[in-house]
């Protein structure tokens, strides 16, 4: 039988958002400052997904917005025959506050057009969509309270929508509250009880999903008796860690799955550091004989490989090696497999008809910029990545430079950096930003023209190498970088998404200068047993 081997979307896909319309599956997913906005993915069999574009595209702007701020949690439903998409956008996060804003779309169709957004109110985040079989549609989020001796979050509000007005009632009851964190709420209706999926413990290694239930939808609602229908927070050596925030979905042969996030950490002097970000898992469930939900296979761990029943020849569990080439031939940049930060690059920033067959990107603003920097980026997907670009570029100062790029935000990242200097002449450096730190490599002097220039991702660890264009030896810089630093889980700082590789310049004077990019060469090795 087919097998799903977990997690379902590999690399930085958190907060999964699931729907079943007739034989097909949807999947949306969380994309912080990230440009376009919810990524958007699709499945008839569970198994097999892709990804099929993005909800918030065009004239889509998230300039200003701090590092992991931007779009939250979307909530995909389908009502009425049209699809809805909640979302919230974190426009502040400081000490205590937080500036949300919260909105509705609708389509007729998963890919579009999606409708002028309605402004669902600023009480919390995490807003989710719950179609009440009696007709009537409830929104359900987390109520965040900013006053310093109460608890941030304040409990889980439901609250009525009223689509004939395109409003929120405005009158938000509290549903639910524990002592500990619970958000990413989900509402159902199933057997005469209204059941609420919870996240809970916070979203890094402690988190998990639990279950209360009701039989009036605005409560009082009982605590499943079971801890967690899912975590992973007492087995740290599992391979899929901080397990929580989901979504229920039944397949037509009435099969219950879970869909979920977890992470798969890397080790670093025996710490865990989730550098591919949170990213999306699928279970089977079953409600047990108590009306309670529990994993199919019994426990409460999260399972790489899942079993899906019913006829159908089986498919290799685990994948293989795997990558792609762009070759930069098309008229526009393909979104499924690349983002940029915040907006979208105008055409003249990133040209794809100055040079046929080459990227062109003006250089834009430096690395602390929430507001135009020129960079494109890939998710990394395995711990073991490497990234080729061949890269033609003519530096004529330190303000002027370009090369691949180890991404995480903008206090975390590893640049090889093409550029120029009066005592170095054209040159690679590695430069790093670590919190409000920079450091940067001695310089290695490079020949005029084009160059393939490589970042090669082992585990915690970055390389770096160079080469001459065609079929010229991999020349290695000196040292290892550490890319256990571009996580979650290195520094302080409340940090939500993962590791990007990709391409950027900079033009810090504003003159226009730019790089070209012939060729990007990506390839994925999956973990080794």
């Amino acid at each position: 039988m087919p097998v799903i081997h977990n997690p379902i979307l590999r690399g930085f896909n958190p907060d999964p958002s699931i729907l079943r319309v007739g034989d097909d599956y949807y999947i949306a997913t969380s994309t912080f400052e990230f440009h376009p906005a919810v990524r958007l993915h699709h499945s008839r069999d569970l198994v097999n997904w892709t990804t099929i574009g993005h909800a918030l595209d065009d004239g889509f702007d998230l300039r200003g917005i701090p590092d992991s701020g931007g779009v939250w949690a979307p909530s995909l439903t389908h009502a009425n025959g049209k699809f809805w998409l909640a979302y919230s956008i974190v426009r502040t996060m400081d000490g205590d506050d937080k500036d949300i804003d919260n909105y509705l779309i609708t389509a007729d169709v998963i890919t579009g057009p999606w409708s002028e957004p309605v402004h669902l109110g600023s009480r919390g985040f995490d807003f989710s969509f719950f179609h009440d079989p009696d007709g009537t549609h409830w929104i359900v989020g987390v109520q965040w309270d900013q006053r310093p001796e109460h608890p941030s979050f304040s409990g889980l509000v439901v609250e009525q929508y009223l689509p004939g007005e395109r409003r929120a009632s405005g009158d938000a009851v509290r549903m639910y509250r524990e002592e500990g964190l619970v958000e990413g709420p989900n509402l159902y209706r199933l057997g005469g009880w209204y059941y609420l999926l919870i996240a809970a413990g916070g979203t890094g290694w402690n988190h998990g999903i639990t279950l209360a239930r009701s039989r009036s939808l605005l409560g009082p609602y009982e605590r499943d008796p079971q801890a967690a229908v899912l975590t992973t927070r007492d087995a740290p050596g599992h391979p899929l860690q901080k397990a929580g925030h989901g979504e229920l979905v039944q397949a037509p042969d009435g099969q219950w799955w879970l869909v979920h996030l977890a992470s798969r950490p890397t080790l670093h002097l025996g710490e865990r550091y989730s550098t591919l970000g949170r990213e999306t898992c699928l279970q089977r469930v079953v409600f047990d004989d108590e009306g309670w939900l529990r994993l199919a296979d019994g426990g409460h761990h999260a399972s790489v490989e899942v079993a899906v029943p019913g006829e159908g020849e089986g498919t290799d569990a685990a994948p293989g090696p795997r990558g792609w080439t762009d070759d930069f031939d098309a008229g526009a940049l393909d979104t499924r497999r690349w983002s940029t930060l915040r907006a979208a690059l105008p055409a003249e920033v990133a040209d794809l008809h100055a040079r046929l067959g080459w990227l062109r990107l003006r250089g834009g603003h430096s690395a602390a910029s929430v507001f135009d920097q020129s960079m494109i980026l890939t998710r990394v997907e395995e711990h073991r990545t490497s990234f080729e670009v061949l890269l033609d570029a003519a530096p004529r100062s330190p303000r002027e430079a370009a090369g691949p790029i180890a991404w995480y935000d903008r206090s975390g990242w590893i640049w090889l950096q093409l550029t120029h200097d009066d005592d170095n002449g054209r040159h690679l450096r590695v430069v790093r930003r670590e919190g409000g730190v920079t450091t940067r490599s001695s310089p290695v002097a490079v020949p005029p023209g084009p160059l393939r220039l490589r970042l090669e991702l082992d585990g915690p660890d970055l390389g770096v190498a160079w080469a001459d264009p065609g079929e010229g030896e991999w020349m290695p810089l000196p040292g290892v970088y550490p890319a256990w630093t571009l996580s979650d889980d290195h520094g302080p700082r409340l940090r939500f998404t993962g590791l990007f590789f990709g391409v950027r310049a900079d033009d810090l004077d504003g003159r226009g200068w730019t790089a070209d990019v012939d060729r990007v060469d990506v390839r994925f090795e999956p973990d080794r047993d």
